[in-house]
């Protein structure tokens, strides 16, 4: 005897209704051959949608056995039952079922995705089924650009689109007028003519009359089962036997096969899928992402603010001289004795200058003169310094060039003054270089005007300096031979903290104890730093905010996005979706409006960078790769996280329950 296709013994469903189970089918006894046409009918709530659900592996039955093609069915997972369904059914619904975003070819396409055969075949047979079921000039339309019978023939191609050996139809007519419904039915008699099992579930007996078999049922119990001589259908413009390919031979189902060649694959199609229902929706979409948009703009933006500030403040620091290292005399700044210790001597300056570390060097020696040009007179300050001073302050001239160390030697009377002395002594716009001005009672001769920094702390020093070789200041004006301090500038690849711990050994052997203390200009920079990087951390967590409220956003809008589509997920599964597939499109989906929304984040960042260099002009906003890495790693995550519990959601529904929403 040939074994049946489909077998059902002892089949029983019951549902829970409150605190009782209603029974929807009852101990079905039904065997199915291979190639037959035939069709279950009854009232509404029979029990024969249901029947029609276990036949086509998307409900299980309460109690029984049901085998197709001798595999029993209760004994594959979720992931058998939707390689099951995506191989060896297809269906065909009262209401289409078809996803409004997809065209008719893409439609028709979505049992071949998830079995994963290649884009352009899937795609070529999608064209070619419709074609031949009279729909070739309507590949490109979307389902609510096609009427009700073309619908359903769209939804018939799509039931053809992996062979679809068994056609399930539920009430395939129930919703098309009396012509589109009589070409319907031609078209299943056709798919049977070519070997298709076709079974038909209906309430109409015109339509069951078309069959060669009707079981009949009623209260969950088969009333009848008997042969059926058809009666002839209205000629359909559907294929012929030669047009539409024959069904497969049903295998004896797998568990667990998966198609797809590779996870890239996989990812690849969900990526599109994303993609499209995105486009479908792009308000929703907008609005999902805008949270997103904002949290990344700020957090990108104030990073960037962050790091331009910092550079600004630590170049206005380096401005002053980086890398140095002062040497005063007392254990610290305030020592009353400080005064009265007099060891910081010239013989110490030529000590440190042989180091092998030091860059330059250079003593300094201040008093507040009375500095005189005509009949201008005014308080300035007067620094005895070395050659080397300038290059120890990186300081510029704007006029006129610095004295030498031939100067120091001979104790030449030069001075070089700054911008604001220039301004008080020669107003009238007068050439500085070269005209004398008395610096106390010592005529001097201006060689040189150094160059006015402005920096973030202010216009400079408000005071009047000049500068003189501290030889000429010591014997011919100060009346000492020791130093106020000594600035020691350490070369650019030396450790300064090295560099201070070996000059303090130096001069407290040469002093025979320690009666100076050091300030490093490095920890000043160490510590703007420290503090920039505090006030961009605690304003990038403060941004970090509207992140999480972002992602909360996606969230909700997803879990919406879940009950709007849950229909969409249902004919997913029916067609042969597996739970990881939808798991893994909508985690897709909110993944990719997170990133889409970190990417227009980033391009607002750098329109707020460019109006920034509008407004601000001393410095600007600073972009890191990093920032930029990170803002879209940090969108990736916000989706993965509030994306996966509406993805789950939408991966557990249950396939019956997500058709018949509306």
């Amino acid at each position: 005897m040939t074994q049946p296709l489909l077998s059902l013994r002892g089949i029983g469903r019951s549902f829970p209704s409150g605190e009782q189970e209603v029974q929807v089918l009852k101990d079905v006894n039904l065997d199915l051959g291979s190639g037959e046409m035939l069709a279950i009918v009854g009232a509404s709530g029979s029990g024969k949608s249901t029947l029609m659900n276990i036949l086509g592996c998307l409900d299980r039955p309460s109690t029984g056995t049901y085998t197709v093609s001798g595999q029993d069915v209760g004994t594959l997972d979720s992931d058998a039952l939707a390689e099951l369904r995506r191989e060896h059914f297809g269906f065909i619904f009262q209401r289409y079922h078809l996803m409004q975003h997809l065209t008719a070819t893409g439609n028709v396409e979505v049992p071949a995705v998830y079995a994963g055969t290649d884009g352009q075949a899937r795609e070529a047979r999608a064209r070619q089924l419709l074609a031949r079921l009279g729909l070739g000039d309507r590949t490109e339309h979307r389902p609510s650009q096609l009427s009700g019978g073309q619908q359903q023939r769209v939804s018939i191609a799509r039931a053809l689109m992996n062979g679809g050996q068994v056609i399930l139809a539920d009430e395939p007519t129930g919703a098309l007028d009396s012509r589109s419904g009589q070409e319907v039915i031609g078209i299943l008699r056709e798919l049977h003519a070519q070997g298709h099992t076709i079974i038909i579930v209906t309430h109409d007996m015109q339509v069951a009359s078309c069959t060669e078999r009707i079981i009949e049922i009623a209260d969950g119990v088969i009333v009848g089962d008997r042969p059926n001589v058809p009666t002839a259908a209205a000629p359909a413009q559907a294929a012929s036997q030669a047009d539409v390919a024959a069904p497969k031979a049903m295998a004896k189902p797998r568990l667990g096969i998966a198609r797809f060649s590779t996870g890239w694959a996989r990812f690849a199609e969900a990526f599109r899928m994303a993609w499209r229902s995105m486009m479908a929706h792009r308000m929703r979409t907008a609005l999902t992402m805008l949270g997103i948009v904002i949290g990344i703009t700020s957090v990108v933006s104030i990073v960037a603010i962050g790091e331009g500030a910092k550079r600004y403040v630590l170049s206005d620091i380096r401005a002053i001289g980086t890398n140095t290292l002062d040497v005063y005399p007392g254990r610290d700044f305030g020592d009353d004795k400080a005064t009265s210790i007099r060891t910081l001597i010239p013989s110490d300056l030529d000590a440190i200058a042989a180091q092998p570390y030091v860059h330059s060097v250079t003593p300094t020696t201040s008093r507040s003169l009375r500095l005189r040009y005509r009949s201008v007179d005014i308080n300035g300050t007067v620094n005895g310094v070395s050659d080397s001073f300038f290059r120890v302050r990186d300081m510029q001239m704007a006029s006129g060039a610095a004295f030498t160390a031939s100067d120091v030697r001979h104790q030449s009377q030069v001075v070089v003054i700054d911008q604001n002395t220039r301004r008080k002594l020669f107003a009238d716009g007068t050439d500085p270089v070269g005209k004398i001005i008395l610096v106390g009672s010592l005529p001097c001769t201006v060689i040189g005007v150094a160059q006015e920094k402005k920096t973030v702390f202010g216009d400079g020093n408000k005071s009047l300096n000049i500068w003189l070789p501290y030889s000429t200041g010591a014997s011919r004006l100060f009346g000492q031979q020791h130093f106020d301090n000594i600035t020691v500038r350490i070369r650019d690849d030396q450790p300064t903290k090295a560099a201070e711990d070996s000059i303090v050994k130096l001069l407290t052997m040469r002093h025979g104890t320690k009666d100076f203390f050091t300030f490093n200009m490095d920890s000043i920079v160490k510590t703007a730093e420290r503090t920039s990087q505090s006030l961009t951390l605690l304003l990038s967590l403060i941004a970090v905010i509207s992140l999480v409220v972002g992602g909360i956003g996606v969230m909700n809008i997803m879990l919406v996005s879940v009950t709007e589509r849950t229909r969409e997920i249902g004919i997913r599964m029916a067609v042969g979706a597996r739970q990881s597939d939808v798991l893994q499109q909508f985690l897709t989906e909110a993944v990719l409006v997170c990133l889409v929304g970190g990417l227009v984040g980033v391009t607002l960042s750098y329109g707020i960078s460019f109006l920034f260099s509008l407004f601000v002009k001393q410095w600007q906003m600073i972009f890191s790769m990093g920032a930029v890495v990170s803002a879209f790693l940090c969108a990736s995550l916000i989706g993965v996280l509030f994306g996966y519990l509406p993805a789950r959601n939408a991966a557990r529904l249950d396939p019956i329950e997500a058709l018949a929403r509306e």
